[in-house]
């Protein structure tokens, strides 16, 4: 606030000295308002650390409906090739996802070609993808699934896989509460494994012509398993198995057909009560004979389903014969495969992958 004695005085002195105009001007410049003084901006501590925001990175192009996409995945568990598939209809509808697992010497686009997956994938509106082994990895093409490091969670192969589908659910929006996973022979053992090491990822399982999980962690003990079938002894399991569906031709001289009961050994290993089983018989349109065994809880619940396709061998059960190892004559697998996961779903989100990888 201004002093007003002081601004008479100075205007007295002035006007003593003969400047009456500088003394008029001084005491117009008291009357005049005190100009708002404007608060200094401070300078920026810099012991604050300062927060920087980083630009979100772009979200991958969503693929266009009816697109069949090959693609490149880089992870810190490995690179996978892949063929994705996106049906028909409108691109903003949040699907299901079906992870196809192919067999030993077959590829990516062979393995859909037989199967069928992506006719199928138009009917009933859901993404299918289709990761390919390299012979690099496996001369064969065969997934390593007998190899200990290829067996659990958090390294080798399954990761490898687990990361893929989680990049292929962000890509394409997919719903994550419904994301399944299946596959033949070698692809049936690996999907298994990979299905237990990521439950918060897949919600069921189908293995056609394959192998439950097991003590098996050596090329030698595999082939013994795939020649008499697996004992399916072992200790009690901690989690109960995902629910699963399980084709096996009783003429299969790839893969023992004994091999089908270590799934049953598995649940019942897993399930506190007993497990009730219902079987029935019937025929396919193609001719061939088969036998559905229903694997149930005491409350009705069904963990299992398994289907014994008499008369046919190492083959996918319904497949088309543009695709290897199919047999035509057998009840559709794929179909019923698709029955059995789309009745299912989980109500959470995956979990955040520690290494989201690159797509190329």
């Amino acid at each position: 606030m201004k002093n007003p004695f002081n601004a008479i005085l100075k205007a007295s002195r002035l006007t003593k000295k003969g400047r009456p105009l500088s003394a008029i001007l001084a005491l117009q410049q008291f009357m005049l308002p005190a100009p708002k003084r404007q608060r200094a901006k401070r300078s920026p501590n810099p012991r604050k650390p300062v927060k920087v925001r980083r630009a979100s990175s772009p979200r991958p192009a969503r693929p266009l409906p009816r697109s069949f996409e090959d693609g490149r995945f880089e992870s810190g568990y490995g690179t996978l090739s892949y063929k994705l598939y996106t049906p028909r209809g409108s691109a903003r509808r949040r699907m299901p996802l079906v992870v196809m697992l192919h067999g030993c010497t077959q590829s990516a686009a062979d393995f859909a070609a037989g199967t069928d997956m992506n006719n199928l994938a138009d009917e009933l509106g859901f993404l299918v993808l289709y990761p390919e082994q390299s012979h690099s990895a496996n001369l064969g093409r065969c997934w390593n699934w007998h190899r200990s490091s290829d067996q659990g969670r958090g390294r080798g192969e399954p990761a490898a896989i687990a990361m893929l589908t989680l990049h292929a659910i962000a890509a394409c929006r997919a719903n994550p509460a419904r994301v399944y996973i299946a596959g033949i022979s070698a692809g049936g053992a690996a999907a298994a494994i990979v299905a237990a090491a990521y439950p918060e990822i897949y919600v069921a399982v189908g293995v056609h012509s394959g192998l439950a999980r097991g003590a098996i962690n050596s090329l030698g003990a595999a082939l013994s398993a795939m020649r008499e079938g697996a004992s399916g002894d072992g200790p009690r399991n901690k989690s109960r198995p995902k629910p699963t569906i399980v084709f096996h031709g009783d003429r299969d001289t790839v893969v023992h057909p004994g091999n089908a009961n270590g799934f049953l050994s598995h649940l019942q290993r897993s399930v506190p009560g007993s497990i009730l089983s219902k079987a029935s018989r019937g025929q396919a349109k193609g001719g061939r004979d088969f036998t559905r065994t229903l694997h149930r809880t005491s409350a009705g619940e069904v963990l299992l389903e398994v289907w014994t396709v008499h008369g046919s061998g190492h083959a996918w059960s319904g497949g088309r014969a543009a695709g290897s190892h199919t047999d035509p004559t057998g009840p559709d697998a794929s179909r019923e495969m698709l029955r059995f996961f789309l009745a299912r779903r989980r109500g959470g989100k995956p979990a955040k992958a520690v290494n989201n990888g690159t797509r190329s």
